[in-house]
């Protein structure tokens, strides 16, 4: 059962972004960061995490 709250605010009535990442402590800070990244490395490279393996031979 998806439990998830949605909470509507006026824009007028919402903190800044900056006061509440400075109340979250660095270990929270550094997951969101780790998450966000994954997430664009899924959009700007089609999933594929790593390096891409190329392989040639030389004769």
């Amino acid at each position: 059962m998806d439990k998830t709250v949605i909470r509507k605010i006026k824009l007028e009535n919402l903190k800044s972004d900056f006061e509440f990442w400075q109340k979250q402590p660095i270990t929270s800070r550094l997951a969101a960061l780790q998450t966000i990244r994954e997430e664009y490395i899924g959009w700007k490279y089609d999933n594929r995490q790593g390096f891409q393996r190329v392989w040639f031979y030389v004769n």
